[in-house]
């Protein structure tokens, strides 16, 4: 077994890797790019080595730096974790010629899977389903459009070294088939400095499930069953989980035996994953095997009871595989659900910052988080918006949602936007919970948008008992200043109204006597609140009527902002006339900003396709800003000329930074 690694990767999965070393007792090392010298992967391990400035190109996507921090420090042994280097044969190459093992698979197998084109071939020859498509490089977008009359369209054009949902369209039409070629391209280009795009047919209402397969370097491979991870947003997975709610034992079994003669066909060795599509009459296709550790590994390690970066490890060191097939049991129920600095409510845009409150659930048997932040962490506009992973578990799939809605109650981000008001929607949403779900379920249920007011809280009288119990502890506090004259001492009474989207809820809050709670009266029911919630806690933890209940509370000046499920409430809490006369108060209208191209995200301006005098239609592109990796085109909303351009091509650009400026 090796006594020092490695790891060539930043964030949660190298935080991941660490601890599992620690736990097999293997000394580790950190590379650091000059951002994030004060990352948690860099205080977790022993060694840090500084390996360029914040550019991955400059830094962790350097080669050569990597390959001389090993020998610098003396690690053994490199694990790459995901993304970055993890799936470059031309790294492990490097490191074994330097006498240092590459934790993953042999360069052979890294090739021959990691281009789509020559990995569905070699799928072809080892007898796996594969999705009818056009496995040649496509010239331009006159062969795109080619192309897809001949297989039939709906069509999904593909990065041939994509991953991660970039260099991915699909196409309906030729119109949208030249446009999804250029886009791909582009952003393949940017994304993996390979433009090379490819096509297959795209199956309508699929579900995108894995096989997770390990092997060594002694003949033994097994698969370790499935993980759905049909809930995407832009082919970008949201929600994972073990087992899938589509598979029965006998699909489970053969999409397993594929992935195993797939894996065996290229001579694989260390932890890989088969992708497959499949629809609702359980028939699969191949997709593309991803020769690395996954982002949803976590769902697969709490249904079988194994470690997936142990086993890595163990099979780097020349290990055999100590268990067989028939050794690897599913039980119970894993879900995982990414949470990303981004805005759901406006069209998931990154978001960066310092992250100024992080209260990650607390972890259990049954809830686990990983993460690579802290609070005062910043989230850089460098690197993937990812701030953890929250998976729960639980003997059934009911089980895991409801540990799943509770942990996503707990956990409190403030500094930065986060999709946890969407994950938490999607986690309830009535076709997730009955396992109806598809690649299209996102698109499909929220055609618009995710916004406001598609959160609507199940129990409103939950938080109207919440916030009378939390205002009625304030003012009792407040009344117990001291200095108070005589005779004229403060006094609380028990009426109040609590007012939520403007509706206003008359109520009787009065305290409980030798107990740590009040009882609430509203609409002729009667709540009982116990809590020991301190002042200030951004988590309220009680019961009400018995029911264990876990919001958050934000006092913000005259509101209390009430975080719960999924719903975002600002709620006030006032006398009964100050209600009256708050009624009768003017609404502040909001600012008219139509006439202004705003950027909606913090991010590169790359490309400005208009100028100042020109004339635009609705729906005409206008510019171009990069972010976390992804190209975003801004176009223009209505018809209109372009009266003056206010930043320059190149320009690294705020939220809400003015681009253009209308007539």
């Amino acid at each position: 077994m090796f006594d020092k690694i490695l790891i060539a990767n930043r964030g949660e999965i190298a935080c991941r890797v660490i601890k599992t070393a620690q736990r097999m007792d293997i000394a580790t090392v950190a590379v650091y790019s000059e951002a994030d010298c004060d990352a948690l992967h860099v205080l977790m391990a022993d060694e840090a080595v500084l390996i360029g400035p914040p550019p991955v190109a400059e830094s962790y996507l350097r080669i050569d730096r990597i390959v001389e921090a090993c020998q610098q420090t003396g690690a053994q042994a490199v694990h790459p974790g995901y993304g970055f280097l993890s799936e470059n044969a031309a790294f492990a190459e490097a490191l074994d010629k330097a006498g240092i093992v590459f934790i993953g698979p042999k360069p052979h197998a890294i090739t021959s899977m990691g281009d789509k084109i020559t990995s569905k071939k070699i799928a072809i020859e080892a007898g796996v389903n594969t999705v009818p498509g056009y496995t040649g490089v496509i010239r331009d977008s006159d062969h795109a459009v080619e192309v897809s009359r001949e297989i039939g369209y709906p069509v999904m054009l593909k990065a041939s070294a994509g991953g991660g949902g970039k260099g991915m369209r699909v196409a309906y039409n030729d119109e949208e088939c030249r446009s999804g070629f250029e886009r791909a391209a582009g952003e393949a280009k940017t994304a993996f400095g390979d433009d090379r795009v490819f096509i297959e047919k795209f199956i309508e209402q699929p579900r995108h499930i894995e096989i997770q397969v390990l092997a060594d370097a002694h003949g033994h491979t097994l698969y370790l069953g499935e993980r759905e991870c049909s809930l995407q947003r832009r082919h970008q997975k949201v929600i994972e989980e073990a087992p899938s709610p589509l598979l029965d034992e006998k699909t489970r079994s053969a999409m397993g035996a594929q992935a195993v003669a797939l894996a065996k066909a290229v001579d694989y060795q260390s932890a890989g994953t088969v992708e497959f599509i499949a629809d609702a009459n359980r028939n699969f296709y191949f997709l593309e095997m991803n020769t690395r550790l996954q982002v949803e590994h976590p769902v697969t390690e709490y249904v079988t009871g194994l470690d997936l970066v142990e086993q890595m490890i163990r099979v780097a060191a020349g290990e055999p595989l100590a268990f067989q097939q028939a050794d690897v049991k599913l039980k119970g129920w894993a879900i995982e659900g990414r949470v990303y600095a981004e805005d759901p409510f406006r069209n998931f845009l990154p978001s960066i910052g310092r992250l100024v409150r992080y209260c990650p659930p607390q972890e259990s048997s049954t809830t686990r988080v990983d993460t690579g932040i802290y609070e005062g962490s910043e989230v850089s506009m460098h690197y993937d918006p990812m701030i953890a992973k929250v998976i729960t578990y639980g003997p059934t799939r009911t089980a895991a949602i409801e540990s799943m809605r509770d942990a996503l109650n707990e956990f409190c981000i403030r500094g930065v936007a986060h999709n946890i008001s969407f994950l938490a929607a999607l986690v309830h949403h009535p076709l997730f919970r009955e396992g109806n779900i598809s690649t299209n379920l996102i698109g499909d249920q929220y055609p618009e948008g995710f916004n406001p007011q598609d959160v609507v809280h199940q129990d409103p009288p939950l938080l109207v008992a919440a916030a009378a119990t939390i205002h009625r502890r304030y003012m009792d506090r407040a009344a117990a200043i001291s200095g108070q004259l005589p005779g004229y001492e403060r006094k609380i009474q028990d009426d109040w109204v609590v007012i939520i989207n403007q509706e206003q809820h008359p109520v009787h809050v009065k305290p409980l006597s030798g107990r740590p709670g009040h009882e609430v009266a509203y609409q002729g029911r009667h709540y009982e609140v116990l809590s020991d919630w301190q002042f200030g806690q951004p988590v309220f933890r009680g019961t009400i009527n018995g029911n264990a209940v876990c919001l958050q509370v934000e006092r913000r000046n005259l509101h209390y902002r009430l975080f719960h499920w999924g719903a975002q409430v600002d709620v006030m809490v006032l006398t009964a006339r100050a209600a009256e006369l708050l009624a009768k108060m003017a609404v502040k209208q909001p600012p008219d900003l139509s006439k202004f191209l705003l950027s909606p995200m913090p991010g590169l301006l790359s490309k400005l396709l208009v100028e100042p005098g020109e004339e635009v239609k609705s729906g005409q592109d206008l510019a171009v800003v990069e972010a976390m990796k992804m190209e975003n085109v801004l176009r223009a909303e209505h018809d209109g000329t372009i009266k003056v351009v206010n930043a320059e091509v190149g320009a690294t650009l705020a939220v809400d930074q003015p681009i253009l400026e209308f007539e």
